[in-house]
Formats: C-alpha cells, structure tokens, sequence
C-alpha cells in the first residue's frame, strides 16, 4: 500500500476519533485546572460568597455588583507571597485583578464551606 493510501486512511481514522470524542464529551463542563492560581480560584468560585462590613461598603460606595464581583476573583491572579495560607482553619488569600483600568485588590477568606470577602480595595502603583 502506498504512503499517501495510509496516510488517508489514518487522516480518516482520526477525524472520525475527534467528531466521537466531541459527541461524547459535549455538554460536559470538563477543565483542565491544575495550576495553583486556577485551582484556589476554582475553589474560592465554588462556595457561597459573603461580604465583610467593609467590602460591603466599599461595594456600594463603588456601585460595584455580586457579578462583577465574583467576574474580579474568578478571573483575577492570586498573589501567593501576600496570602496567609499557613493557616489550620480559614486560609486568606489576595487576588489581584483591574476594573475599569483601575488595579483592584481583593483580600478572600476560604473556608471549607464558606469564602468571605473580607476587603476589596484599589492599589496604587
């Protein structure tokens, strides 16, 4: 058999793999989130959101919303260096991210059932 009869058969075979893989795995929410920011984010997105007394202000002072709020943590970047995840109980960690070309930062408490955000603040540069 000639190379560019195997080759077809190959290109055929392969494409009729990718259109059974894409029927099988449509409609299922599969990620591949194996970094450390991916996966404290995905963890933090995953649980209940509540706010502090001054996250809340901050909030509303800003006119800011629940959605823009979690849209800042899930596609925000953990600072690892200034997070306090030696912790037994809650870790805290702090999430960068800019809103309206303004660098936000977001000060989240992960427990195991519950993420509170504790602060949300602009930095200065």
């Amino acid at each position: 058999m000639k190379f560019i009869h195997r080759l077809g058969y190959y290109l055929g075979g392969f494409a009729i793999g990718l259109i059974i893989l894409m029927f099988f795995l449509n409609g299922k929410d599969a990620s591949c989130d194996y970094g450390p920011n991916a996966r404290t984010v995905k963890n933090i997105s995953s649980k209940p959101l509540s706010y502090s007394e001054s996250a809340s202000t901050f909030i509303q002072k800003n006119t800011l919303d629940s959605l823009t709020v979690v849209n800042l943590i899930k596609y925000g970047t953990v600072d690892f260096s200034k997070s306090n995840i030696d912790l037994d109980s809650c870790k805290i960690y702090i999430i960068e991210n800019s809103y309206k070309e303004q660098e936000m930062e977001l000060k989240v408490e992960n427990c195991n059932s519950l993420a509170k955000i504790i602060e949300i603040d602009f930095t200065q540069n």
